[in-house]
């Protein structure tokens, strides 16, 4: 049994298209067990969006409630080949956790392949990223072993997205089996994510981590797995800036 801990993908209100709030994510994350759960609304790019004021006032938000540990952090749009996200450096670094990923309607105009593989790459080489969100959603194809390789080198984790599994972004099965089985092979981080829209999905990590087993990783590959492994990943992100 690997047993998560936490689940640092879930959307609020803020979002645009996502439908509880802090509160209610909180409330749901402390009655199933987890110990912290993480707020990462999308950036400003999306339709819809936060603003900045919505990061830069964070620390309005406290660190526990219901019980539950809160880490407050952003799912950026990466919006150009180059890997630019949509934040900039002096709200990323003031986060505890920043995810980023490829999405439509976004600002990203990425064509093919080769662009997408380029984007995840450059984005990677920010030491303000510390997971790359849903890499295999058939939306936005790449190279699995050149991302897999740049995930290893730079240590940015991975995510195996539950929603992509079960709700939206079909067709993702596949490719996500082939970065994790690559990702067990080489050793690289992992992360679980519900990238849950409604309170109700907070913590449904099942299928990711069915996905996980069945591609071979290890517990100490998978973050949810401890909050000392996800403490450690952060530090390590952390200390490429200084």
């Amino acid at each position: 049994m690997f047993p998560c801990k936490f689940d640092l993908h879930n959307h609020t209100v803020a979002s645009g298209h996502a439908y509880s709030t802090i509160e209610e994510i909180a409330a749901r994350a402390g009655k199933i067990g987890l110990e912290l759960v993480g707020i990462s609304d999308h950036g400003p790019s999306m339709p819809g969006g936060p603003h900045l004021y919505h990061f830069g006032n964070r620390l309005a938000v406290p660190k526990l409630i219901e019980g539950v540990e809160i880490l407050f952090g952003v799912e950026a749009n990466i919006i150009s080949t180059c890997g630019q996200l949509d934040l900039p450096p002096s709200i990323l670094g003031s986060l505890d956790f920043v995810a980023a990923g490829l999405h439509p309607a976004t600002g990203y105009e990425g064509e093919n392949k080769a662009d997408n593989t380029k984007a995840l790459i450059c984005a990677m080489e920010n030491p303000d990223l510390d997971f790359i969100v849903h890499p295999g959603n058939p939306r936005f194809p790449m190279d699995v072993e050149a991302v897999v390789q740049a995930a290893v080198r730079t240590g940015v984790a991975l995510e195996l997205n539950n929603s992509s599994l079960t709700i939206c972004r079909r067709g993702s099965e596949g490719t996500c089996f082939e970065l994790a089985k690559r990702m067990a092979q080489l050793g690289g981080k992992v992360i679980l994510g519900s990238d849950s829209h409604a309170s109700c999905n907070v913590g449904n990590l099942d299928a990711a981590l069915d996905l996980a087993k069945r591609a071979g990783l290890r517990a100490e590959q998978i973050l949810n797995t401890s909050r000392e492994l996800l403490e450690q990943h952060l530090a390590a992100r952390r200390r490429l800036k200084a």
